[in-house]
C-alpha cells in the first residue's frame, strides 16, 4: 500500500487528546513517524500505545510549549531520537471564557502564550531543521474565531486572529524552500473540550442551530484534512487558512 506520509516525521504539540490526537492517529496510518508532545505524559503514552497497537509509530516528549527552556529541550530530545522534524502540527490551545473586563492580565497572558507564543517558538525551533530538503509542512491549529467571534471569546479571538497573521507572514519566508505553512480552522467539534457544551440540551441545542450542516464536527474529519496539507498533492496551498466548520462561517 502507498502511504502518503511514508518516511516522514511529524511532531504534534497537545497530542493527548481531541484535534491533537485525531490528527496523530490519522497522520501515522500514512505512514509518518509522530512525535507526541503536551504537559500530560500519561495521556501521551496511552495515544503512542494506540499508534503503535495499529502498527504506527510514535514517540513520547513531555514539555511545556509556553516555555522557551522546554521548547530548545524538546528539540534537542526530538532531534536525538527522531532525526529532523518535516512536518510540525501546532496545536496547544487553551480557551477562557469570560467577558474581556473581567479578565486578569494572568489569564490574558496565559492565553497568549499558549495559543501564539507558543507557536513563535516551535517555529523557530524546529522549521530551520526543514530546510534544505524541499518539503516541510506547518500546520497551526486557528480556529473559527480568527473570522468571527462570540461574547466572552475576547483573549481566544485575539490570540487565534493573530495566529492567522503569524501563518500568513511564515508562509511568505519559507515557501522559496518548499515548506508550506498553513492555517485548520475548525468550528464545533466534538472533542473533551466541548463535552460540557454537547451535554448541556439548551447550548447544545444553540451551537447547532448555528450549524447550517446541523452537528457537531467529527474528530476524524480533522485528521483527514491534516493528511491532505501534509501530503505531496498539497505543494501549492500555502498562506492560507482552511475553514472546517459546517457552513457556520458562510452565515
Amino acid at each position: 500500500m502507498n502511504r502518503k506520509l511514508e518516511g516522514k516525521t511529524a511532531l504534534i504539540t497537545g497530542a493527548s487528546k481531541g484535534l491533537g490526537k485525531a490528527m496523530a492517529v490519522a497522520l501515522a496510518a500514512e505512514g509518518a513517524r509522530i512525535a507526541l508532545a503536551s504537559r500530560n505524559e500519561e495521556h501521551l503514552n496511552a495515544v503512542a500505545a494506540g499508534i503503535l497497537a495499529a502498527g504506527g509509530a510514535a514517540d513520547v516528549f513531555v514539555a511545556d510549549v509556553m516555555k522557551e527552556s522546554d521548547v530548545r529541550r524538546l528539540e534537542r530530545e526530538v532531534l536525538a531520537t527522531c532525526g529532523a522534524v518535516h512536518i510540525l502540527v501546532n496545536n496547544a490551545g487553551i480557551n477562557v471564557r469570560k467577558q474581556l473586563t473581567e479578565f486578569t492580565l494572568e489569564e490574558w497572558n496565559s492565553v497568549l502564550d499558549t495559543n501564539l507564543t507558543s507557536v513563535f517558538l516551535m517555529c523557530r525551533s524546529f522549521v530551520p531543521h526543514m530546510k534544505g530538503g524541499g518539503y516541510g509542512r506547518v500546520i497551526n491549529m486557528t480556529s473559527i474565531m480568527s473570522w468571527v467571534s462570540l461574547p466572552g471569546r475576547a483573549a481566544y479571538s485575539a490570540s487565534k486572529s493573530a495566529l492567522l497573521g503569524l501563518t500568513r507572514a511564515l508562509a511568505l519566508e519559507v515557501a522559496p524552500d518548499g515548506i508550506t505553512v498553513n492555517g485548520i480552522s475548525p468550528g464545533p467539534f466534538g472533542t473533551e473540550m466541548n463535552t460540557a457544551l454537547m451535554q448541556n440540551p439548551e447550548v447544545n441545542a444553540q451551537f447547532l442551530s448555528k450549524i447550517p450542516v446541523g452537528r457537531w464536527g467529527r474528530v476524524e474529519e480533522i485528521g483527514q484534512l491534516a493528511v491532505y496539507l501534509c501530503s505531496e498533492d498539497a505543494g501549492f496551498i500555502t498562506g492560507t487558512d482552511i475553514l472546517i466548520d459546517g457552513g457556520w462561517c458562510a452565515q
